[in-house]
Order: structure tokens, then sequence, then C-alpha cells
């Protein structure tokens, strides 16, 4: 199929390019807006208890969270009677903006001191904007102008939710900018020197286009039907240029190698799809279904990493067997033009990789033993991890939402940004039970870490009222239930914040009612990444096995590269905590703040984006690999040369996408910053410490049961497995299953013995 498919494109090589060029002119344009559209949330469980809370608030009673926060701040204190005034105005004109369903300040609250500062000088005016989050924005966008400079000599500085995903956004497309700025020509660099030319440095780059302008076109289309993060589009670029420079490192080095062997152009064509096209088409599938995994999650912040990881799979694996193969064979031999240092075909048995890969088999384990203590250290941090949620402190400090939320948390002595909504819809009118809503009011107040409740009896501190029911307390009744507001005095993400959900939701209460706000969301939440995660699990690994037991024939292969790229996510997984939690190599990594927490979703957005990186190095070097064995029937040997001829690929192909991971660093959002720096340790670690250690030293000791698979798998990859097909393998006969274990570590061959080795008595699968 692969033959056709490269007769197909250089056979048609003008009209591939024409409408490769047509395409990306296309998805440009269709994609080029689709930041716009794209929203910053997506953290919260669409079906869970605290979203159905959420939406009848805002169904019922056009109520909900304040998701914008205005901090007041005034030099002659905030009960003078000039701030007053202005205060009272400020709120009034904000309740009646388009868009805003409630607003409510220090003003307004009978000066309730939950909503001013210690010191007196800036007090809280809250409201909440209706609508969903793209909705939100719309208000926000329109509202900001009126109130930016100022109000009635107030000076006035927004936060809260819908404050923070507006610069979240912003931020992001500036982030992007500057990281494509800087990426771009630092790869092209790099490039020159890997492929030692300019003309094939240049295709790689050119895939990595095709990719990125399709997935953004795809996200464009998505957009109508569905939400999607606006941090979609930096994995789209990362992963495009990231796949489009591994894909064409495989393709064009096998290309010139085959050309360097005599072979034509055409030849050379067919026997690079063959061989290594076969190789990229598995690894895309690989990262594909690692990310597909997002998917059974249902926040969209996940799941827009799979929309956007899948397309861009997707489309750079359909330029590195379309669309480079017609450029292959445009070029020719002129994919050399303006080389330098031109490379010589090494003997098979010569090189660092091969030197390498013998010395670990040679004591293969203590070796191994020595890699997998040093990545166990590397992942102790992760056993201190703290989840919770994005908020405003993923900003760069001098964000105006940022600064809000800063001075809240120091100066301020509850959470009011932060309360839980006790919501008890179809109840009847209220205003009829207006003792049961006082006793239920009261209980809760006297809950620990519950700073006030504020209903429609009024408010209470510590079982005792402290506001009398009245006209500003009409907002929490509606025409058939009624509403309460909890305000807690713990972060919503501690243990004792997690505990007071617990609490008010087992309460008794004269009515039904759901729980919801920000701790009640993060409950949700978790519980939900918990039951899912599994499912994740699961979907990742059996679709590994099955694919890398098509490729191999082995039961033993599948088994060994999911152990091992689990060892590449260690380096992720403890500098996500060491560097981003606990605040470590800031000089490094660029300021941020420290949180002292994990933001629950980003670990397992990274396992899933990484493995999928793993795998792809693991398909690169088991197929050669096997492709030797195929040919020898020697298993150092083919481990040798297999890592020999990836072994510098798989590792320039590391650095670089390191390099485009590493560009997030760039990025004033600490999302992305821990994105980058996390998974570019695990593709450095995946290509060398896992691939040059670990790998050959585990196949040296499983010797011929590397490829041993029970006979009714065997007998089925007869029949369905893939193969090369290019080289007859050695003449074999004999039992599927080894006779014997391999021999001992000691008994390696050396590089003046090439020869040596295990031998296979026979060839499962063949």
């Amino acid at each position: 199929m692969l033959e056709k498919l490269a007769a197909l494109a250089a056979g048609r090589r003008k009209l591939v390019l024409v409408l490769t060029l047509l395409f990306c002119v296309v998805g440009g344009a269709l994609g080029g807006g689709v930041n716009d559209k794209l929203s910053a949330g997506g953290y919260e469980v669409p079906d869970s208890a605290s979203s159905a809370a959420q939406k009848a608030l805002s169904k019922e009673f056009r109520a909900g969270s304040p998701n914008l926060v205005i901090l007041v701040e005034t030099p002659d204190g905030v009960d003078d009677p000039g701030t007053t005034r202005a205060g009272l105005a400020l709120t009034r004109a904000l309740a009646d903006e388009p868009g805003v369903s409630q607003a409510l300040s220090y003003w307004t609250q009978d000066r309730a001191p939950l909503l001013h500062s210690e010191k007196g000088d800036s007090a809280l005016v809250m409201a909440h904007l209706t609508g969903d989050e793209d909705e939100v924005a719309e208000h926000l966008k329109k509202l900001l102008p009126h109130y930016q400079d100022g109000y009635q000599g107030l000076d006035l500085k927004f936060g809260g939710l819908a404050e923070a995903n507006r610069e979240l956004t912003e931020q992001t497309q500036k982030d992007l900018a500057l990281a494509e700025a800087v990426v771009l020509p630092l790869t092209l660099i790099l490039l020159v020197f890997v492929f030692r030319g300019v003309i094939a440095a240049l295709l790689p780059l050119a895939l990595g286009v095709v990719a990125v302008m399709g997935a953004l076109a795809v996200l464009r289309v998505l957009v109508v039907f569905t939400d999607v993060s606006v941090f979609a589009m930096n994995i789209s670029t990362a992963l495009g240029l990231g796949l489009g420079i591994d894909y064409a490192l495989f393709v064009v080095s096998r290309f010139r190698e085959e050309l360097r062997k005599g072979a034509t152009v055409e030849q050379a064509v067919g026997i690079t799809l063959r061989t290594a096209g076969r190789t990229v088409l598995f690894s895309a599938l690989t990262v594909g279904l690692s990310l597909s995994a997002l998917l059974i999650f249902p926040m969209y912040f996940l799941r827009s990493f799979a929309y956007a990881g899948i397309a861009v799979v997707a489309f750079a694996v359909v330029a590195a067997l379309v669309v480079l193969p017609a450029l292959l064979a445009v070029l020719g031999h002129r994919v050399n033009k303006w080389s330098f240092g031109r490379h010589r075909e090494k003997p098979a048995d010569t090189g660092f990789w091969h030197r390498l890969s013998l010395l670990v088999m040679r004591r293969p384990l203590p070796l191994a033993t020595g890699v997998v203590v040093l990545m166990a250290l590397l992942l102790t941090p992760f056993l201190g991890v703290r989840f919770g949620l994005s908020d405003e402190r993923a900003l760069p400090q001098h964000a105006q939402a940022h600064e809000v939320g800063t001075r809240i948390a120091e100066d301020y002595p509850a959470r009011a940004m932060s309360p839980l909504l006790v919501v008890a819809d179809g109840t009847g009118d209220p205003r009829s039970r207006t003792t049961d809503i006082a006793e239920y009011s009261q209980r809760l107040s006297e809950l620990p870490d519950v700073a006030r409740v504020d209903g429609l009896a009024g408010s209470y501190t510590d079982g005792q009222r402290v506001a009398k029911p009245g006209r500003l307390y009409e907002q929490f009744a509606g025409e058939n239930g009624t509403w309460l507001m909890v305000v807690p005095e713990v972060d919503p993400y501690t243990d004792e914040g997690q505990d007071l959900v617990t609490e008010v939701r087992e309460m008794s209460a004269p009515f039904p009612v759901q729980v919801g706000g920000t701790a009640a969301s993060f409950k949700d939440t978790m519980a939900s990444l918990g039951d899912r995660l599994p499912y994740g699990l699961l979907i990742i690994a059996a679709s590994i096995f099955v694919l890398l037991f098509l490729l191999s024939g082995s039961v033993l292969m599948p088994v060994k590269a999911l152990v091992l790229n689990l060892f590449s996510l260690t380096a992720t997984f403890g500098s996500m905590v060491w560097v981003f939690q606990d605040g470590h190599l800031k000089w490094l990594v660029g300021d941020f703040t420290t949180t002292g927490m994990t933001v629950a979703t980003n670990p397992i957005m990274m396992f899933c984006v990484a493995f999928g990186l793993s795998m792809d190095y693991e398909v690169f070097l088991l197929s050669r690999i096997k492709e030797e064995y195929d040919r020898t029937g020697d298993n150092r040997l083919s481990v040798a040369r297999g890592l020999e001829r990836t072994g510098g690929i798989v590792t320039a192909a590391a650095l670089l996408m390191a390099l485009v991971f590493l560009s997030f660093l760039l990025s004033g959002i600490t999302h992305m910053k821990m994105l980058g720096f996390g998974l570019a340790l695990a593709v450095l670690m995946d290509a060398t410490l896992v691939r040059g250690i670990l790998v050959p030293a585990f196949m040296r000791m499983a010797g011929r049961f590397n490829w041993w698979a029970p006979a009714p798998l065997a007998r089925l990859h007869r029949r369905i497995g893939l193969r090369d097909g290019d080289d007859d393998p050695a003449p074999a006969a004999g039992p599927a299953a080894p006779a014997e274990a391999a021999p001992a570590a000691s008994a390696a061959p050396g590089p003046s013995d090439p020869s040596a080795g295990e031998r296979s008595p026979a060839k499962v699968g063949r």
C-alpha cells in the first residue's frame, strides 16, 4: 500500500504540491481567526452537582458566583461619605449594565466587614455576568470601557474569573507569537546542522506548516459545534512543528541513505515509504491513540488537547506520506544541494550508539538498576502533590486580575470571591418559608470555616444574625425557590475547603439543595478525574499493545514499551511539583507565582501527550531493530545496529522537539511554562536514558524472549501482522518459543565480532 502511495505521490508530484499549497492557503485563511473563538475555561465537569447548581442559579435566579470583582481603592477610607455615595452609585450602575444579573458591594451589604480590607483603604464590588464563557467575555468587553478610567473619583481594578479569562486569552496570543518568532529560526539553524544541508533542513519546517495549518482549520470548524480551549492553539503549533520535524527527519534520512546506496530517485522514494513511511504511520497511530484517551474526560480543557493533537497528528502523517514524497521526487539528488560536511556511510557495526549499546549489554543489570533508581528519585517530589484548579495566579504578576486576587488574599479576612452556593429550586414560594430558611442559614453559619451566610432571611455569622432581611436580600428569592451564599474562611482547594463542601452537602436541610461554587466544582472535578482515569489508561495500554504486537509479532515488546515509557514521565511529574508547585528553578523557567498546588488536569494532559511522544520514539527504534532482526536473526546485533541507525536521528528529533516545547518558557502563563518544561524533560529523558540504556539492557536480558509470542498469537500475526518485506528473513526452523533463557550478560559480542550473539531458532510470526 505504501509503495503504491509512493508511486502515486511521485508520479503526480506537481499536482500534489499544488493542492498542498492551496490547502495551506485555505487552511490559513480559515484558521487564522480561530483564536478569537476559543475559550479560556473548561476545567469544570458539565453534568456534576456543582454545575447543576450553577445552571439553576443562572436560569431561575439570574444569579451565580461573582465572576467579576472590582477592587475599589480610596485614600479617604471606605466609610467616607463621598466614597460611600460613589460606591453606591457604582454598584447600581454596574447592576444596570447589559449582561449583569446582580451586583453587590460593601456599601450595599450593610457594610459587611468581609467586603472591605483590614486597613479600610479598599472595598469590593462583586457582580455576576450571565451566560456561558463566551457570552461573559462579550459582556465584559462592552462593560470595561465604561469603568477602566475610574468612577466618580474612585480608583478601580478589575479581577475575578471573567477578567482572568479575558487576560488569559490575550496573553496566549502574545505568547504564541513570541514563541513562533523565537523557535522557527532556531529550529531551522539546528536542522541545517542535523542534515548538514539547507535544502534538506527546510523540508521538516514545510511539513510542520502543513500540519499546523490543517489543525487550525479543524479547530475553526470545531468551535462551531463545541467549546475549545484557547490553549489548544499552543499544542497545535508545538505538535505540528515537533511531529513534522520528527517524521521528516526519519523519511528524509532514509531517502538520502537509499540514494547513497545507489538507488534511483523513484526506488529511493518507494523504499523510504515502505520502511520509514511505515514507521511514521505506526508512530502517528500511537501518538493519536494516546491523545484520544483525553476524549473520555468531560472537561473541554482536556478534550481540546485531544481535538488539536489528533488533528495535527493526522495532517502531519499525511504530509509525511504524501507531500514529502512528492517533494523528494521533485528534488531528487538536489536534496543534498547546499550541503556541507557530507555524511559518509559508516560501517553498520561502528559509531557511538553501537558502542554504547554493546557497553550496556555487557552490564545490563547494574546499568538499568542505576537508571531506574535515578528516575525513582526524580519522581519523589510528586508524592507531595496538592491539586487545585486554575485561577488568576496563572497570569503574570503584573496582570490586573492577578493583582486583585493577591490583594484580596492578603488584605481581606474571608474568601468572598469563591463562596459556596446552596441552591433550593422547586420548593415553592420561599417567602412562606422564611423561618425554615433562617434556621438553615443559622446552622450553616455555625459550621467550622464559615465566615458568613447570606440569604433571604438576612446574614448570619457564628449562628447569629448580623443583618436583617430587606430589599437587598430579595435577590435570594425566586418564584419557586431560594439560594444562599456561604462565604468560607479557607481556600477552596485545601483539605479544609473540601471538608466544608462535604459538611454542607451532608447537613440536613428543610428542602432539597444542590451545592455549587469553586470548592464544590473542584471536588466534583477530582471525583470525575478519578473515575475516568482508569478507563483512559486502559485505552492507551490496550491500543498500544495491539499496535506494537502487529508491528513486532511479540507480546513482550509491547509490555516492555509500556513499562519503559512510563520512566520517561518520571521527570515530568517530579519537575511539575518540584519546580512549579514548590517554586524552584525560577531563574531557569522564568518568574511565576508559587501557589503551592498543581492544576488537577495538567498531570493527565501531560501524561497523554508525553506518553504518545515517548511511544513515537519507541516505534522508530523498534521498527529498525525488527528490520535488522528479520535479516540477521541475531538479537544483540539487531539491537546494536538498530540503535546505531536510529540513535542519532532520535536524539536530533528529541532535541528539536524539546526546543519547541522549551519555547513555552517564554509564556507568561504558568500552565504553559509547566507544559513546556515537563514535556521537554520527558522527551529528552526518553531519547537518552530510556532509549540509550534501558531498552538495550532490557532486550539483552530478555534475549530470545524478546520476539516470543504464544502459538495462537504467532499464527494470528502471520495472518495479519505487518512487515517491511524489504529483506528475506534469516532461514530458520524450530519452535516458536525460546528453548532457553538469554545467556550471561558477559557473553555480549564486541565490535570486532559482529556475528556473535543469540541467534533465534525461529522467526515468530514469519
